[in-house]
């Protein structure tokens, strides 16, 4: 069944129709606890455009799921209503116990999926996919990452104070040297040396990302660098990390924090900005990993803690992922308004994945299934106690 004909329920699951096969039973009697009703009135019900999709999502878990949306067996007006609704009530849970066993879990037990060697793969693989589409959803910050909302009343402003609070968390001041690990686009190297004179290095892992950043941050104190956290050799005033820990793994997350350890001043801070998970985990969401985020794990607190332990003291810890909601939304907002221009180059089923992604990405949120956390380290304690500033 093409795209193109996902706009017509299958012939024998009518609307209001009552479920009659043992899977559409067992299938809306889970749904039930979401306030979910499969081919309902409301506008997050999912319409099946074809049976198999049942079959797909219960034996698949969620693979099952994102790759019949994809393949435009199922739809849902508020796919992220319909998500938030699903994760707030642990439906996905009930069926994943079928599809649970993942050979890429067993490999991540012996691999390092996030060795520098595949760590430039992964970032490849997501990163490398088009500057103007990520100029497009992104907008002219460029931050691909949560922003802050408190105040904002839109997504530039949301970013840009995002770059602020980070800013006064590290206490920045004038000619102090900053290492931006994972710096993206350049965003938060170009706010923070036009607004507080600090020379920054940025390094990142994709090519794409390094060209447009060079130019985004011209005539700045800022340097960006081609290079793996690993490599990085120096004192620095000041680090951040903003998005990227997602990336580094939990069979890295000590090397992690060691590496960042030996880079910073004895009285400087660092300020980690990342996703984080309520469980211990080793892998994404199944159709995650295999679609958009490769190798990439949400951290918990728990391996933070055990990571950084006996490297630093942890100052301060904010989380304010409910706000990744109307971020994730203001993405696929803009998404949607350039996707004209930009549908010869990705083509329908770019746009359901694309779609897939940050619609259930902004109802785990709205779930609190996810959190974003900006946590502060200093190595031996700030004398007299740490105060944040903003936020």
């Amino acid at each position: 069944m093409s795209i193109g004909d996902a706009g017509t329920l299958h012939p024998e699951i009518r609307q209001g129709d009552r479920p009659n096969s043992w899977l559409e039973r067992k299938f809306s009697s889970a749904l039930e606890i979401a306030g979910v009703t499969l081919n309902g009135p409301n506008s997050w019900d999912p319409q099946i455009h074809n049976r198999r999709a049942l079959r797909r999502i219960v034996m698949g878990g969620t693979l099952g799921a994102g790759e019949s949306y994809v393949d435009g067996d199922w739809d849902s007006v508020s796919l992220d209503e319909l998500s938030a609704r699903l994760l707030a009530s642990s439906v996905d849970k009930r069926w994943e116990g079928l599809s649970g066993f993942s050979l890429g879990k067993l490999v991540s037990q012996f691999l390092n999926l996030q060795s520098p060697t595949f760590a430039r793969r992964n970032v490849k693989a997501h990163y490398d996919i088009g500057n103007e589409l990520y100029a497009a959803m992104l907008g002219p910050s460029m931050a691909y990452s949560c922003g802050y909302w408190r105040h904002a009343r839109s997504l530039e402003e949301a970013q840009q104070a995002k770059h602020e609070l980070t800013c006064r968390k590290l206490g920045l001041q004038k000619g102090m040297s900053v290492l931006d690990v994972g710096c993206g686009w350049g965003g938060f190297a170009k706010h923070a040396a036009e607004h507080y004179d600090v020379h920054v290095v940025g390094i990142t892992l994709s090519l794409a990302q390094a060209k447009y950043a060079e130019a985004f941050c011209a005539n700045l104190p800022v340097e960006i660098r081609l290079a793996d956290y690993r490599e990085v050799c120096g004192v620095f005033d000041r680090v951040v990390s903003i998005g990227m820990f997602e990336h580094v793994g939990p069979r890295n997350y000590g090397e992690f924090f060691k590496c960042v350890h030996g880079n910073l001043a004895g009285d400087g801070l660092f300020l980690l900005h990342t996703i984080g998970s309520l469980l211990s985990v080793r892998k994404l969401d199944r159709w995650m990993n295999r679609y958009i985020f490769p190798n990439g794990v949400l951290p918990s607190g728990a391996q933070i803690e055990r990571a950084c332990e006996g490297l630093f003291v942890m100052e301060d810890w904010h989380n304010f992922g409910a706000d990744y909601d109307k971020t994730l939304k203001a993405w696929h907002a803009n998404f949607t308004s350039v996707w004209p221009a930009l549908a010869d180059v990705y083509g329908k089923r770019f746009r359901r994945m694309w779609n897939y992604y940050l619609l259930t990405c902004a109802g785990s949120f709205r779930a609190r299934r996810n959190q974003l956390w900006q946590i502060v380290f200093s190595k031996c304690g700030v004398r007299g106690g740490y105060v944040r500033t903003g936020g």
